[in-house]
């Protein structure tokens, strides 16, 4: 089953305590949805209580057998019960090896009973954290590292392990022994035993607490340097063919290499001062056990104890030792759990800047007329992108953008997908706010084709089939006829199951591009942006995309965010864009009667386009 749907409860604020991280997992530790995993908590739970049980008692069979083999033993006088008063000792011996065999084991059936649950509650808030992800805006990721978030989470996913393990396995289990221990020491020595217990338990906790915290400051830095490193690697792998371009190796090498070796100092401070840590807490239980041991050798000398009583009191201290040693770890991991959650937290507790209102319905699409009315928009509120744009795309129809670099146009694709919100005006489609209906539905009723397309590391396939995901086969087939790219596809070994690469690498920029027109072809949406999706072709591939991408828009609402404007000549109108308002429209002839911007755009692209062809011809010639 799936874990709890949690995404629309609102997340709760970073957790600093114990206590409220614990709340904060109850959900997902006891799911309402799942009777089987309650059970098995349940026999967790059990199976620790016995488990404890037996572990206070193996002292006992310690003692007693202790005493039945020592020169006090009691003598039977019965000769009929000769042979019982012999195996006595032995009974002793092989009652002591079968508890802690049995203890061990229930210890293990617990652990493994409760296994399932904090997987459970691991995969559910991985789970919902990625969902949060998707949920943020495009302005958060543009400003976060991926390789960066990929390790706060993968370090939230540890932290969140960890604490449910170590308080549900280990914390609680602790605190039943020691309640135990404490209790069997006083009934069967005296208070004096347990106030040096009691004393040496509170020493060692005490100095596990502050030197855990020295030890936080010092893990907070090596995480900031593991994801510094981590972000690099990721950063300069996606930028694999950046980097060969311009022979930047040793400059990523050394890049890299620094940012390890902030790590490398950060962990080596980690590991000298856990050693520390645990040399002080060897030396305080060390004492706190000799005096214990003093304690009851000197009354076992003045025939107050047997000598099983000594050996009792060893066997307890050397089975508190445990979890007393795992009260530091306790401690010292949780925190450091809490830490690890404490990025992975701040994630959740982001806010998403688009959300859709209450019961938002879904977006009817009759004709697909799409109408910016006095879009008003901005990123940085001391610079307004767009300054009032108003245009429509009547049905079927086909309007380009075109503009110098900055002037917003790609920021109209962004809104009309609702990427991010106007701050006035509005976007209509079929007389609808986009604002008003759920983003679902928008996203829908809308393709792109971007200028650079990025591939799943998965099948050709699988990208195409991307566009609508479950369909057939031979409608992926058919897409990928209608893209023109059916016939490369056959040509490649393994056809429609050919892997493609990190981020596409496999294929050329014409055949990514062709990928993306089939995959829009596939998802067969009745509104299409295409934002500049051949700017970064060459000439010849960019002609061939272009009539491919003029039969996509045949029928369609589409609007051309253009940089060539060889590209739009035959749309049904062009707006030209500066500083934030139309500073132009009308068809091509239309604009070029005007000798204005668009003219000169033109006559600018004409230009270099000519020297680029003398350039090819003159290369052509030399060689």
């Amino acid at each position: 089953m799936s874990p709890p749907n949690l995404q629309n409860t609102p997340m709760p604020k970073p957790k600093a305590k114990v206590s409220e991280t614990i709340a904060f997992l109850k959900p997902y530790l006891w799911p309402s949805d799942r009777a089987d995993l309650k059970i098995q908590v349940i026999w967790a739970l059990l199976a620790m209580l016995v488990g404890k049980l037996l572990t206070v008692i193996t002292p006992y069979l310690f003692k007693w057998g202790v005493n039945a083999l020592g020169p006090h033993a009691p003598q039977v006088q019965n000769p009929g019960f000769w042979s019982l008063i012999l195996a006595m000792p032995l009974l002793m011996v092989i009652g002591y090896g079968i508890s802690r065999i049995l203890f061990n084991v229930f210890n293990n059936i617990r652990d493994a009973m409760f296994a399932a649950v904090g997987q459970h509650a691991v995969r559910g808030l991985a789970n919902r954290a990625f969902v949060h992800l998707h949920n943020l805006s495009l302005r958060f990721h543009l400003q976060r590292r991926t390789g960066g978030l990929s390790r706060v989470i993968e370090r939230g996913k540890a932290g969140i392990e960890t604490i449910i393990r170590l308080t549900m396995m280990v914390g609680i289990p602790t605190i039943v022994e020691f309640v135990l221990t404490a209790v069997i020491i006083a009934f069967q020595f005296s208070w004096i035993y347990v106030v040096v217990v009691a004393a040496t338990v509170f020493v060692y906790v005490w100095f596990s607490i502050i030197a855990s915290n020295w030890r936080i400051s010092i893990r907070k830095d090596m995480n900031e340097a593991d994801s510094d490193s981590m972000s690099k690697a990721v950063d300069s792998l996606l930028n694999f063919e950046t980097v060969k371009y311009f022979g930047n190796e040793a400059h990523e090498s050394a890049r890299y290499d620094r940012a390890t070796a902030m790590y490398e100092k950060a962990a080596i401070r980690t590991y000298t001062s856990l050693a520390w840590l645990n040399i002080g807490q060897t030396v305080i239980f060390g004492i706190g056990m000799t005096i214990v041991m003093v304690l009851s050798a000197w009354e076992v000398s003045q025939g107050k104890q047997s000598i099983g009583h000594l050996v009792m009191i060893n066997a307890y201290m050397m089975q508190l030792s445990i979890p007393l040693n795992f009260i530091g770890t306790l401690y010292r991991e949780i925190s450091t759990g809490l830490i690890d959650m404490e990025a992975m937290f701040k994630l959740l507790d982001e806010p998403a800047e688009v959300t859709d209102k209450a019961d938002a319905p879904d977006l009817v699409v009759s004709d697909g007329k799409v109408a910016f009315k006095d879009v008003i928009f901005s990123y940085d509120p001391d610079r307004e992108i767009l300054k009032g744009v108003s245009f429509e795309i009547p049905a079927g129809k086909t309007v380009a953008v075109v503009g110098p670099s900055g002037a917003g146009k790609s920021t109209l694709s962004r809104l009309l997908f609702r990427f991010y919100d106007v701050k006035g005006g509005s976007i209509e489609i079929d007389g609808q706010d986009i604002r008003e209906v759920n983003q679902a539905s928008l996203r829908k009723a809308i393709g792109m084709v971007p200028q650079d397309t990025v591939l799943f590391n998965d099948t050709v396939g699988y990208n195409i089939g991307y566009g609508r995901y479950g369909a057939s086969r031979e409608e992926i087939e058919d897409a990928a006829e209608a893209a023109q790219i059916a016939g490369f596809i056959s040509t490649l070994p393994k056809g429609y199951e050919t892997e493609v690469g990190e981020r596409g690498l496999k294929l050329s920029g014409g055949e990514k591009q062709r990928v993306a027109i089939a995959r829009t072809l596939l998802k067969a949406p009745p509104i299409l942006i295409l934002d500049e999706a051949t700017s970064a072709l060459d000439t010849h591939t960019e002609r061939e995309i272009q009539a491919s991408l003029d039969d996509v828009s045949k029928n369609r609402t589409t609007l051309v965010i253009a940089h060539r404007l060889s590209t739009v000549v035959g749309a049904d109108e062009i707006l030209v864009l500066k500083d934030g308002v139309v500073a132009e429209r009308g068809k091509h002839s239309d604009l070029m009667k005007l000798n204005g911007i668009y003219h000169s755009m033109w006559e600018r692209q004409r230009a270099a386009d000519a020297a680029r062809e003398t350039l090819a011809k003159v290369v052509a010639e030399v060689e």
